[in-house]
């Protein structure tokens, strides 16, 4: 059991006699005196399917499984199955498109520290680092007058996300983002 308010992204849960990974947590903090903070959480069935929305109050118990992580590196793609390989003993974990679809934006051939999670040997997901490299393919060339202000501009990375970028910051140039704001940290 865990209480609410340390679930996080990628945790999975027990409901309704299934397993569900959460995708999303939202927290919205009442103004009133006295109110418990709610926890509204968004999850998909293990394998597809099914979608779970659930509030909870900061204290209340929720059912989570226990987890087991394998870091892997990105092996290779066939359709919509992707196909992560474990770095210790290349065993292959296969994960379908649209149950990673939110880490897509961040995954590259050469990318580190990602890791499988499983559920009694059943993989239910892929967790990301905290923050990933990668490269700006496209962005408005860098202004003369450029200072390091709060002056952002969008910029297209390798992997088809676009996020907001200071105005120095040129075509070519890796940098470094956070993965669960999907903002810009610094230059790698």
């Amino acid at each position: 059991m865990t209480k609410a308010s340390d679930l996080k992204r990628s945790d999975v849960l027990r409901a309704n006699g299934a397993l569900y990974v959460i995708r999303q947590i939202d927290v919205q903090t009442p103004s009133a005196r006295g109110a418990a903070t709610l926890y509204r959480v968004r999850a998909t069935a293990v394998g597809g399917g099914h979608k779970l929305e659930e509030r909870y109050k900061g204290d209340d118990d929720v059912d989570t499984v226990a987890l087991s992580r394998r870091t892997v590196q990105l092996s290779y793609v066939d359709g919509d199955e992707y196909v992560f390989m474990d770095a210790a003993d290349y065993t292959q974990y296969p994960l379908k498109r649209d149950d990673i679809e939110d880490e897509l934006d961040f995954i590259t051939e050469d990318s580190q520290g990602l890791q499988v999670l499983c559920v009694e040997e059943q993989v239910v997901g892929l967790e990301l680092p905290a923050s990933v490299e990668l490269l700006i393919t496209d962005t408005v060339p860098a202004m003369k007058a450029a200072s390091a202000s709060a002056r952002t501009k969008p910029a297209t990375l390798s992997t088809g996300l676009v996020i907001q970028v200071p105005e120095y910051i040129e075509t070519g140039e890796r940098v470094k983002v956070n993965t669960a704001e999907r903002r810009f940290i610094s230059r790698a």
